[in-house]
């Protein structure tokens, strides 16, 4: 069951080791914390192959610099920076996304 709604988000490069490709998604949303309760939220996810890994926690390679660019991108995003989707939410990979009104209602009933 998917949980988590983002509203914007900024996709960081990783370093290796990460594989070739792999990002941090830095979001702000809406995310279901328990019987009909919605909260918005900061997260950080994980993203390899364009597709959001929500059982796998981010990780900073010791000695490179993707904390720091991780922290960077979420004062953007808290400052209200980041891709928008002009009222949709756009989850990583190729779902069209829903309104934030639906994902509300969506966390709402659950």
């Amino acid at each position: 069951m998917k949980v988590f709604y983002p509203l914007r988000f900024e996709d960081v490069p990783a370093s290796g080791p990460h594989e070739v490709g792999t990002q941090y998604r830095v979001a702000f949303g809406l995310e279901h914390w328990g019987e009909g309760e919605a909260e918005y939220v900061y997260k950080v996810q994980m993203v390899y192959g364009g597709q959001v890994s929500g059982r796998r926690s981010p990780s900073f390679p010791e000695g490179s610099d993707d904390l720091e660019r991780v922290l960077d991108a979420l004062q953007r995003v808290r400052k209200g920076e980041g891709q928008k989707s002009r009222g949709a939410v756009h989850p990583a990979g190729p779902d069209k996304g829903i309104t934030p009104s639906e994902a509300k209602d969506q966390t709402s009933d659950i």
